[in-house]
Protein backbone atom coordinates (compact mmCIF):
# COMPACT_ATOMS: atom_id res chain seq x y z
CA UNK A 1 0.00 0.00 0.00
CA UNK A 2 1.11 3.44 -0.79
CA UNK A 3 1.51 5.41 2.52
CA UNK A 4 1.09 8.97 3.08
CA UNK A 5 3.04 11.00 5.15
CA UNK A 6 0.97 13.52 7.50
CA UNK A 7 1.95 16.40 9.54
CA UNK A 8 5.43 17.73 10.25
CA UNK A 9 6.49 14.72 12.33
CA UNK A 10 6.54 12.14 9.17
CA UNK A 11 3.94 9.87 10.56
CA UNK A 12 3.25 7.42 7.55
CA UNK A 13 -0.49 5.95 7.29
CA UNK A 14 -1.19 3.84 5.17
CA UNK A 15 -4.24 4.42 2.69
CA UNK A 16 -6.57 2.06 4.58
CA UNK A 17 -6.64 2.21 8.47
CA UNK A 18 -9.15 0.35 10.47
CA UNK A 19 -12.14 1.74 12.64
CA UNK A 20 -11.93 0.16 15.96
CA UNK A 21 -15.74 1.20 16.67
CA UNK A 22 -17.13 -2.08 14.53
CA UNK A 23 -14.52 -4.54 16.41
CA UNK A 24 -17.11 -6.98 19.00
CA UNK A 25 -16.03 -7.26 22.03
CA UNK A 26 -14.51 -10.32 22.60
CA UNK A 27 -10.81 -9.78 22.54
CA UNK A 28 -9.53 -13.27 20.84
CA UNK A 29 -12.27 -12.16 17.86
CA UNK A 30 -10.65 -8.64 17.68
CA UNK A 31 -7.21 -9.48 17.62
CA UNK A 32 -7.74 -12.02 14.99
CA UNK A 33 -9.12 -8.99 12.84
CA UNK A 34 -6.50 -6.51 13.70
CA UNK A 35 -3.46 -9.35 13.25
CA UNK A 36 -5.68 -9.56 9.92
CA UNK A 37 -5.04 -6.15 9.31
CA UNK A 38 -1.22 -5.51 10.11
CA UNK A 39 -0.83 -9.12 7.39
CA UNK A 40 -2.38 -7.30 4.74
CA UNK A 41 -0.06 -3.99 5.69
CA UNK A 42 -2.58 -2.19 7.13
CA UNK A 43 -0.63 -0.09 9.69
CA UNK A 44 -3.04 2.60 10.76
CA UNK A 45 -5.72 1.92 13.75
CA UNK A 46 -8.22 4.49 14.57
CA UNK A 47 -10.03 3.88 17.80
CA UNK A 48 -11.11 6.37 21.01
CA UNK A 49 -11.52 6.51 24.55
CA UNK A 50 -15.13 6.29 24.28
CA UNK A 51 -15.52 2.97 22.30
CA UNK A 52 -16.96 0.02 24.28
CA UNK A 53 -15.99 2.30 27.52
CA UNK A 54 -12.34 2.03 27.25
CA UNK A 55 -12.04 -1.79 26.37
CA UNK A 56 -11.87 -0.80 22.61
CA UNK A 57 -8.69 0.67 23.19
CA UNK A 58 -7.37 -2.26 25.77
CA UNK A 59 -8.23 -4.75 22.95
CA UNK A 60 -5.78 -3.08 20.70
CA UNK A 61 -3.08 -2.06 23.22
CA UNK A 62 -2.97 -6.30 24.03
CA UNK A 63 -3.01 -6.95 20.33
CA UNK A 64 -0.39 -4.63 19.41
CA UNK A 65 2.42 -5.46 21.99
CA UNK A 66 5.39 -6.16 20.65
CA UNK A 67 4.48 -4.55 17.03
CA UNK A 68 4.26 -1.03 18.40
CA UNK A 69 7.10 0.06 15.95
CA UNK A 70 5.22 -1.26 12.99
CA UNK A 71 1.51 0.24 14.19
CA UNK A 72 0.15 4.29 13.73
CA UNK A 73 -1.85 4.55 16.46
CA UNK A 74 -4.69 6.99 16.43
CA UNK A 75 -7.16 7.71 19.79
CA UNK A 76 -10.03 10.30 20.58
CA UNK A 77 -10.84 12.28 23.36
CA UNK A 78 -13.82 14.46 24.54
CA UNK A 79 -16.33 12.21 25.09
CA UNK A 80 -16.10 12.07 29.24
CA UNK A 81 -17.90 8.82 30.21
CA UNK A 82 -20.28 9.76 33.61
CA UNK A 83 -18.85 7.64 36.73
CA UNK A 84 -23.07 6.23 37.01
CA UNK A 85 -22.54 4.34 33.56
CA UNK A 86 -25.49 6.53 31.97
CA UNK A 87 -23.59 8.01 28.91
CA UNK A 88 -21.56 10.79 28.53
CA UNK A 89 -20.80 14.43 28.43
CA UNK A 90 -18.74 16.63 26.01
CA UNK A 91 -15.75 17.85 27.33
CA UNK A 92 -12.86 19.37 25.57
CA UNK A 93 -11.64 21.48 28.26
CA UNK A 94 -7.59 21.51 28.74
CA UNK A 95 -7.64 19.62 31.95
CA UNK A 96 -9.56 17.05 31.08
CA UNK A 97 -7.56 16.67 27.65
CA UNK A 98 -4.42 16.24 29.80
CA UNK A 99 -6.06 13.96 32.45
CA UNK A 100 -7.66 11.95 29.38
CA UNK A 101 -4.50 11.10 27.66
CA UNK A 102 -2.51 9.20 30.62
CA UNK A 103 -5.67 6.98 30.68
CA UNK A 104 -5.71 6.34 27.29
CA UNK A 105 -1.71 5.41 27.07
CA UNK A 106 -2.07 3.10 29.63
CA UNK A 107 -4.70 1.29 28.30
CA UNK A 108 -3.34 1.03 25.09
CA UNK A 109 -0.06 -0.12 26.42
CA UNK A 110 2.47 2.49 24.76
CA UNK A 111 4.15 5.45 26.36
CA UNK A 112 2.98 7.81 22.92
CA UNK A 113 -0.10 8.11 20.37
CA UNK A 114 0.67 8.97 16.66
CA UNK A 115 -2.48 10.58 16.52
CA UNK A 116 -4.80 12.24 19.10
CA UNK A 117 -7.79 13.51 17.94
CA UNK A 118 -10.58 15.79 19.41
CA UNK A 119 -13.88 13.41 18.92
CA UNK A 120 -16.33 16.15 18.02
CA UNK A 121 -16.32 19.69 18.78
CA UNK A 122 -18.97 23.42 18.05
CA UNK A 123 -17.88 27.04 17.07
CA UNK A 124 -18.74 27.92 21.18
CA UNK A 125 -15.94 25.66 22.11
CA UNK A 126 -13.13 26.58 24.35
CA UNK A 127 -10.82 26.70 21.39
CA UNK A 128 -7.95 28.15 22.90
CA UNK A 129 -7.28 26.42 25.49
CA UNK A 130 -8.51 22.87 23.20
CA UNK A 131 -5.68 23.35 21.13
CA UNK A 132 -3.19 24.62 24.07
CA UNK A 133 -3.55 21.06 25.42
CA UNK A 134 -2.71 19.44 22.22
CA UNK A 135 0.61 21.55 21.99
CA UNK A 136 1.42 20.71 25.51
CA UNK A 137 0.66 16.83 24.72
CA UNK A 138 3.26 17.25 21.82
CA UNK A 139 6.17 18.84 23.60
CA UNK A 140 5.24 16.22 26.18
CA UNK A 141 6.24 13.43 24.12
CA UNK A 142 3.00 11.86 24.59
CA UNK A 143 1.16 12.20 21.55
CA UNK A 144 3.24 12.73 17.85
CA UNK A 145 0.46 15.04 16.15
CA UNK A 146 -3.49 16.04 16.55
CA UNK A 147 -6.08 16.20 14.76
CA UNK A 148 -10.15 16.29 15.16
CA UNK A 149 -12.81 14.61 14.14
CA UNK A 150 -15.42 17.05 12.50
CA UNK A 151 -18.18 17.68 9.34
CA UNK A 152 -18.65 21.54 10.65
CA UNK A 153 -17.80 23.89 8.47
CA UNK A 154 -17.38 26.59 10.81
CA UNK A 155 -15.16 24.12 13.06
CA UNK A 156 -13.12 23.17 10.13
CA UNK A 157 -12.31 27.03 9.54
CA UNK A 158 -11.65 27.54 13.40
CA UNK A 159 -9.58 25.24 13.77
CA UNK A 160 -7.47 25.55 10.69
CA UNK A 161 -7.58 29.40 11.21
CA UNK A 162 -5.77 28.90 14.83
CA UNK A 163 -3.59 25.74 14.46
CA UNK A 164 -2.09 23.03 12.40
CA UNK A 165 -4.28 20.32 12.68
CA UNK A 166 -2.54 17.10 11.17
CA UNK A 167 -5.91 15.72 10.28
CA UNK A 168 -9.35 16.31 9.68
CA UNK A 169 -11.76 12.99 9.95
CA UNK A 170 -15.25 13.55 8.20
CA UNK A 171 -17.69 11.48 6.26
CA UNK A 172 -17.33 11.28 2.95
CA UNK A 173 -19.51 8.87 -0.01
CA UNK A 174 -21.27 8.86 -2.77
CA UNK A 175 -24.27 9.23 -0.34
CA UNK A 176 -22.79 11.97 1.39
CA UNK A 177 -20.69 14.39 -0.76
CA UNK A 178 -20.85 17.43 1.75
CA UNK A 179 -17.24 18.21 2.04
CA UNK A 180 -16.81 18.66 -1.68
CA UNK A 181 -18.48 22.16 -1.53
CA UNK A 182 -16.38 23.56 1.08
CA UNK A 183 -14.08 21.26 3.25
CA UNK A 184 -12.20 19.80 0.41
CA UNK A 185 -11.14 23.01 -1.23
CA UNK A 186 -10.19 24.29 2.24
CA UNK A 187 -8.04 21.58 3.20
CA UNK A 188 -5.97 20.96 0.22
CA UNK A 189 -4.80 24.67 0.31
CA UNK A 190 -3.32 23.03 4.18
CA UNK A 191 -1.03 20.41 4.48
CA UNK A 192 -3.68 18.61 6.72
CA UNK A 193 -5.10 15.31 5.09
CA UNK A 194 -8.71 14.27 5.83
CA UNK A 195 -9.38 10.98 7.32
CA UNK A 196 -12.64 9.67 5.68
CA UNK A 197 -15.07 7.68 7.89
CA UNK A 198 -18.38 6.27 6.33
CA UNK A 199 -16.80 5.71 2.96
CA UNK A 200 -18.43 2.32 2.22
CA UNK A 201 -21.82 4.37 3.25
CA UNK A 202 -23.38 1.55 5.73
CA UNK A 203 -23.11 -1.19 2.86
CA UNK A 204 -26.24 0.47 1.67
CA UNK A 205 -24.25 0.71 -1.84
CA UNK A 206 -23.04 -2.98 -1.29
CA UNK A 207 -25.09 -5.76 -0.11
CA UNK A 208 -27.61 -4.33 1.94
CA UNK A 209 -31.20 -2.68 1.45
CA UNK A 210 -30.99 0.85 -0.47
CA UNK A 211 -33.28 3.35 1.78
CA UNK A 212 -33.06 7.12 2.65
CA UNK A 213 -29.98 8.50 3.30
CA UNK A 214 -29.76 12.40 4.57
CA UNK A 215 -30.93 13.94 1.14
CA UNK A 216 -30.86 11.01 -0.60
CA UNK A 217 -34.23 9.03 -1.49
CA UNK A 218 -34.83 5.77 -1.40
CA UNK A 219 -34.94 5.81 -5.21
CA UNK A 220 -31.46 7.87 -5.30
CA UNK A 221 -29.83 5.30 -3.74
CA UNK A 222 -31.13 2.52 -5.74
CA UNK A 223 -30.02 3.98 -8.85
CA UNK A 224 -26.35 4.80 -7.01
CA UNK A 225 -25.90 1.33 -6.12
CA UNK A 226 -26.93 -0.04 -9.62
CA UNK A 227 -24.62 2.33 -11.19
CA UNK A 228 -22.11 1.05 -9.18
CA UNK A 229 -22.68 -2.76 -10.04
CA UNK A 230 -22.66 -2.02 -13.46
CA UNK A 231 -19.34 -0.45 -13.26
CA UNK A 232 -17.68 -3.56 -13.74
CA UNK A 233 -16.07 -3.63 -10.50
CA UNK A 234 -16.60 -4.64 -7.36
CA UNK A 235 -18.81 -2.19 -4.89
CA UNK A 236 -16.22 -2.03 -2.06
CA UNK A 237 -13.47 -1.31 -5.11
CA UNK A 238 -15.52 1.30 -6.11
CA UNK A 239 -16.16 3.08 -3.33
CA UNK A 240 -12.75 3.03 -1.54
CA UNK A 241 -11.42 4.50 -5.22
CA UNK A 242 -14.22 7.50 -4.93
CA UNK A 243 -13.08 8.26 -1.30
CA UNK A 244 -9.22 8.07 -2.15
CA UNK A 245 -9.36 10.13 -5.72
CA UNK A 246 -9.73 13.53 -3.67
CA UNK A 247 -6.29 15.29 -3.29
CA UNK A 248 -7.19 16.38 0.01
CA UNK A 249 -7.58 12.75 1.80
CA UNK A 250 -5.41 10.96 3.33
CA UNK A 251 -6.90 7.48 4.53
CA UNK A 252 -10.30 5.76 4.36
CA UNK A 253 -11.01 4.48 7.99
CA UNK A 254 -13.03 1.79 7.43
CA UNK A 255 -14.78 -0.88 10.51
CA UNK A 256 -14.81 -4.56 10.31
CA UNK A 257 -16.16 -6.92 12.39
CA UNK A 258 -15.25 -10.05 11.31
CA UNK A 259 -11.55 -11.16 9.45
CA UNK A 260 -13.27 -11.25 5.90
CA UNK A 261 -14.39 -8.07 5.78
CA UNK A 262 -10.90 -7.53 6.35
CA UNK A 263 -9.97 -9.75 3.36
CA UNK A 264 -12.68 -7.72 1.22
CA UNK A 265 -11.16 -4.07 1.87
CA UNK A 266 -7.66 -5.31 1.07
CA UNK A 267 -8.87 -6.70 -2.11
CA UNK A 268 -10.66 -3.53 -2.60
CA UNK A 269 -8.26 -1.66 -2.15
CA UNK A 270 -5.90 -3.50 -4.54
CA UNK A 271 -8.49 -3.34 -7.34
CA UNK A 272 -9.33 0.03 -6.34
CA UNK A 273 -6.25 0.82 -8.13
CA UNK A 274 -7.39 -0.65 -11.86
CA UNK A 275 -10.08 1.81 -11.89
CA UNK A 276 -9.57 4.85 -13.95
CA UNK A 277 -10.23 8.27 -12.70
CA UNK A 278 -12.87 9.35 -15.78
CA UNK A 279 -15.46 6.10 -14.00
CA UNK A 280 -15.11 7.99 -11.16
CA UNK A 281 -15.48 11.94 -12.41
CA UNK A 282 -18.62 10.44 -14.92
CA UNK A 283 -20.59 9.07 -11.65
CA UNK A 284 -19.74 12.54 -10.02
CA UNK A 285 -21.53 14.22 -13.06
CA UNK A 286 -24.38 11.72 -13.30
CA UNK A 287 -25.66 11.81 -9.29
CA UNK A 288 -26.02 15.53 -7.70
CA UNK A 289 -23.81 16.33 -4.59
CA UNK A 290 -25.72 17.48 -1.32
CA UNK A 291 -24.87 20.19 1.04
CA UNK A 292 -24.45 21.05 4.26
CA UNK A 293 -27.68 22.75 5.70
CA UNK A 294 -26.31 23.53 9.44
CA UNK A 295 -22.92 24.98 11.38
CA UNK A 296 -22.42 26.70 7.93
Amino acid sequence: MKNSTISDSNIQITPIGLGGMSLPEDFETSQKIIDACLDHGINFLDTADLYQGGWNEEMIGKTIQGKRSSVVLATKVGNQLRPDGSGWDWNPRKSYILEAVDKSLKRLQTDFIDLYQLHGGTIEDPWDETLEAFEILKKQGKIKAFGISSIRPNVIRKVLSDSNPATVMMQYSPLDRRPEEEAFPLISTTQTKVLVRGSLAKGMLINKAAGEYLDRTKEEVQAMKIAIQESGFSPEAFLIKFGLMESSVGALIIGASSVSQIEKMAQGYEESMQIPDQLIIDFKEKFSPNYYQQHR
